[in-house]
């Protein structure tokens, strides 16, 4: 249980460095997705992250940066992988119908044992490619999972009109902007700052023309 203290401690003075107000329940709820993962991953080769403490930092915090930018009733998380940032945002600002998309099946395996273990109300899981996935959605997360490029060529069609694709990056990829496609445009980039994480880190919030 010791262990679990510290990285409750970890996780707590990362979103009090972040300033986020979250639910009462959200930081057990986040460390048991946490454990979870963990213990599937000992397994199942989720993640190339084996240190708890890491997972907190480079799954949790990492995904928590983007919360104060997610808006809309409805997301799709693209190429979520083990559920990032999509699991995270759901338990962190829950209420919104959540939709995970990823097309390996041990991953989307985990996503649905995790929605059922850690009772994610609104969300469901995808085995698919993201250019086979129908509906339209009020905002879009992917993370470093391509490029701009390709996300949008593959998963634009998603994006409500009024809608908001938030493009999680490490350096800024200001190489990749020419190839943003006809119909959407950037609307701003952030820099974010991970707790604990010297690592450079960008948010591109992205829409349509």
């Amino acid at each position: 249980m010791a262990a679990r203290d510290a990285l409750q401690a970890q996780l707590e003075q990362g979103i009090a460095a972040l300033g986020l107000n979250l639910p009462a329940a959200a930081v057990p709820r986040l460390l048991d997705y946490q454990a979870l993962l963990e213990r599937w991953n000992a397994a199942y080769n989720l993640t190339a992250v084996r240190d708890p403490a890491e997972m907190v930092t480079r799954h949790l915090l990492d995904s928590l940066t983007i919360l104060p930018y997610v808006q809309g009733a409805s997301l799709a998380d693209l190429g979520t992988g083990p559920g990032l940032p999509g699991i995270v945002l759901a338990i962190a600002a829950p209420g919104r119908e959540i939709l995970l998309v990823d097309s390996n099946g041990k991953k989307v395996r985990f996503l649905r044992e995790a929605i059922r273990a850690l009772k994610l109300e609104g969300v469901r899981a995808e085995q698919s490619r993201v250019e086979d996935v129908a509906g339209r959605f009020d905002c879009i997360t992917a993370r470093a999972f391509a490029s701009l490029a390709d996300m949008l060529a593959w998963g634009g069609h998603l994006l409500a009109q009024d809608g908001i694709w938030l493009a999680m990056k490490g350096k800024r990829p200001d190489d990749e902007l020419p190839g943003i496609p006809t119909g959407f445009a950037l609307r701003s980039t952030h820099e974010l700052a991970v707790p604990g994480l010297p690592a450079e880190r960008h948010l591109l919030v992205l829409g349509r023309t």
